[in-house]
């Protein structure tokens, strides 16, 4: 365990003393959020954070892999360079998009490549823990690992609409991963604790842990979409890498339950994102619209309708990520009539905490923003929402209007949609949610 919270310190300080270094190369390249009379932020904010954090995640996996305890796992295979590969490869497509707005179709082909290299390099969804079923086809095998990747991707970046909100969320969900996967390697690996998944999923909680103090509000850097498509890909590469390591066969008796767990893990981990997907593909073909086309009712557009402010309704998202997270987790090591219980009851908690921190049911709730809380919910007019995908038809993020996690209060004022730059996210980590890659 010292070993891999190594890791994790590593990440996290080379991370957190890089960001300020690409701060002043986004101001240098222009790569900065506009400010508009619509913005909450006062002065143009820079992004490309995912660069700092590509850094704390190279450095971290490189040292860790001369670490005598974790040097098989780095070099009996290239699993390890693979991730860090496809990493890189995403990071560098979100800068290139932060820096000069690349349309929707050729950030998903960077994806598509990207999730291809590495499943190239090994990292393939060829076996799932629950049965023993494997996929047959080395086809089937890489378009499964490319549609895992690429939904995984977008459904960060689909979130990235406030500040801290993605990378606290993935710190969170990590948190829990990585518990998981040490678990499962001491039951699987009795006096063998070495775990490539481990390693990696330390190092990218690292990573969040190091950027959260720089991004959460009011932030001054955006992890924009260099920073949101690399944690996407790093939790699928790890999830794969997860469901290839666990052989049902070897796992006692009492721990079968710990195999579906891979599967569950990744979707708690993602599951309000990817509940926010679906609903919004549901709600546009119900109205009528493309799968893509923008709107403003993500799930954290509606916590900050409902009078939430800022920093309350990142935390509420925190908190039922948490509840979510570490539930599935407890599978591995709780009876399940336990954990049942156990999560029924933290819903119910997190349910009442989430309502009684509504502002105006206090008098004198300070936490509340008043332009945010007292204004009548928007109208539900396509503005560039943060949980725009590959296929919103609008360039970079900007490209379907206002940013994801931007202010409620521009649309309130009657500001119309608006795809410029400027409609960016303005509360959000990065400006460049809108866009098609999610």
């Amino acid at each position: 365990m010292r070993v891999y919270l190594l890791v994790m310190l590593i990440a996290a300080a080379v991370t957190f003393l890089t960001t300020p270094v690409v701060r002043r190369l986004a101001r240098a390249t222009r790569a900065l959020t506009p400010v508009r009379a619509r913005d909450v932020h006062t002065v143009p904010t820079p992004r490309l954070g995912g660069v700092a954090m590509l850094a704390g995640l190279a450095v971290a996996l490189l040292i860790a892999s001369r670490v005598p305890f974790l040097h098989d796992v780095f070099h009996e295979t290239s699993t390890a360079w693979a991730i860090l590969g496809g990493a890189a490869m995403v990071c560098l497509l979100g800068v290139a998009d932060d820096i000069w707005d690349l349309d929707w179709m050729t950030k998903l082909v960077g994806q598509v490549l990207a999730a291809g290299l590495m499943a190239w390099q090994g990292v393939q969804l060829i076996t799932f823990p629950v049965f023993g079923l494997t996929i047959g086809s080395s086809r089937l095998s890489l378009v499964a690992t490319i549609l895992v990747v690429v939904v995984c991707i977008n459904a960060v970046n689909f979130v990235d609409g406030l500040d801290g909100l993605a990378a606290g969320m993935i710190a969170i969900g990590g948190g829990a991963f990585f518990v998981y996967t040490y678990l499962l390697t001491r039951e699987a690996q009795p006096g063998n604790y070495a775990n490539l998944a481990t390693a990696v999923m330390a190092a990218l909680v690292g990573v969040c842990i190091g950027f959260l103090p720089h991004n959460f509000n009011p932030a001054r850097i955006f992890m924009g979409d260099s920073g949101s498509m690399l944690l996407g890909l790093v939790v699928a590469a790890v999830a794969i890498v997860v469901t290839g390591q666990i052989d049902p066969a070897t796992v006692s008796t009492g721990a079968v339950l710990p195999a579906y767990v891979p599967i569950l893990l990744p979707v708690a981990v993602l599951l309000l994102p990817l509940l926010d997907m679906t609903l919004a593909v549901l709600r546009r073909l119900r109205a009528g619209h493309s799968p893509f086309h923008p709107d403003r009712m993500h799930l954290h557009h509606r916590l900050l309708g409902l009078g939430h402010s800022h920093r309350r309704a990142v935390l509420i998202m925190y908190l039922w990520t948490t509840v979510f997270a570490f539930s599935a987790v407890a599978l591995a090591v709780f009876p399940t009539a336990y954990v049942v219980g156990g999560a029924a009851l933290a819903v119910v908690v997190a349910g009442v905490v989430t309502y009684n921190q509504l502002p105006g049911l206090h008098h004198g709730d300070a936490g509340a923003e008043p332009r945010e809380a007292a204004e009548p919910e928007p109208a539900l007019a396509p503005a560039g929402a943060d949980g725009a995908t590959p296929g919103d038809g609008t360039p970079g993020s900007s490209a379907a209007g206002a940013p994801s996690g931007a202010p409620l209060s521009g649309t309130l004022a009657g500001a119309p949609a608006d795809g410029g730059r400027g409609a960016r996210r303005t509360t959000t980590d990065h400006p460049s949610h809108e866009e098609p890659s999610r």
